[in-house]
């Protein structure tokens, strides 16, 4: 059979048009449109404390996402995890400054410096420089608010902004450091927050400032890998540091994560019931870790629209417009 002219015409074009697509990299994961990031450095060229070096890794910055339309005087600071030796980008740092905007919030996604190089406490002062950066800044970015977005090790770090003190210092040289660091609100999702699972631990050995120690790479039990101090773990454990200041907090995790227990969350949760603290958690059935925005799952990417009520009728997020 001889295919009919419009057939023929019909093939041409998408051939033509196929030809024109630029080649794709799959690999690669596309850019996003319109997010193009500003990026801050933390501190002044040369005065990074504890600095080890001038290089890419050691100058810790943050990377600016504003929404098209500011719709809150609320900004958030977004801390992504990755065991604190890497970055899980993009789905815990651009993907929520994303979500973020298309709520109408700024976010400010932070690169604090990582393990090995760099052990507790510099990714603490990291995130509680960004903190102090934001409040500096509050004008030029117009916020009135500050929140905190960790996920995973980004969310033991996020804790630990909550938890840890963080009132400046008054004679501070740098006025950025004599503002407080504590956030007003914190969300955390499949938080790091103590030693109550081994993968969680993980995270935790690797700021371990006793060098001496490997980074945890085996499974749970291994003779080879020695004890993380006691008293160390009690410190970084950021549930037993909730105190009635500690800010109200959100959280998020799924039940099947095995890579870090759902108990760091609910510890942290009954922490912050305990002091009186307003809190508001959500255990998912299925997810396992990592799951971000979840958005392929009609179930567990129902948690953002949740967060959202949360921030809504805590007044950290204005009340949709009436039409």
């Amino acid at each position: 059979m001889v295919a009919r002219p419009h057939r023929l015409l019909q093939t041409a074009f998408a051939l033509l048009l196929w030809s024109a697509l630029p080649a794709q990299q799959p690999t690669t994961p596309p850019r996003p449109v319109n997010f193009a990031p500003t990026s801050i450095p933390l501190w002044p060229a040369g005065t990074v404390p504890r600095a080890q070096g001038t290089a890419y890794e050691d100058t810790p910055e943050l990377l600016v996402y504003t929404p098209a339309r500011i719709r809150t005087t609320t900004g958030v600071l977004v801390i992504p995890g990755g065991g604190y030796s890497g970055y899980s980008l993009p789905t815990e740092g651009i993907e929520i400054a994303q979500f973020l905007n298309a709520a109408g919030i700024p976010a400010f996604v932070v690169r604090y410096r990582l393990s090995p190089k760099y052990r507790h406490p510099v990714q603490l002062e990291d995130g509680q420089r960004a903190m102090r950066y934001l409040r500096a800044n509050a004008a030029q970015y117009k916020h009135e608010k500050i929140g905190v977005f960790g996920l995973s090790a980004g969310g033991h770090l996020a804790s630990m902004l909550g938890t840890f003190p963080s009132e400046g210092s008054a004679d501070a040289p740098d006025p950025i450091d004599r503002l407080s660091a504590r956030p007003d609100f914190m969300v955390l999702a499949y938080p790091v927050i103590g030693q109550w699972a081994f993968a969680a631990e993980g995270s935790l050995r690797n700021i371990d400032p006793d060098t001496s120690h490997p980074i945890a790479k085996t499974k749970p039990g291994v003779a080879t890998d020695p004890p993380i101090d006691p008293k160390l773990l009690d410190l970084l454990s950021t549930d037993r540091h909730v105190t009635p200041q500690t800010p109200p907090t959100f959280l998020v995790c799924a039940d099947d994560d095995t890579s870090v227990s759902s108990e760091n969350s609910a510890r942290f949760y009954l922490a912050l019931k305990h002091a009186g603290v307003p809190a508001e958690l959500h255990i998912y059935a299925h997810g396992r870790h990592g799951f971000g925005l979840a958005a392929w799952d009609p179930v567990d990417s129902t948690w953002t629209a949740l967060l959202l009520d949360w921030m809504r009728g805590n007044g950290y997020l204005d009340p949709p417009a009436k039409h």
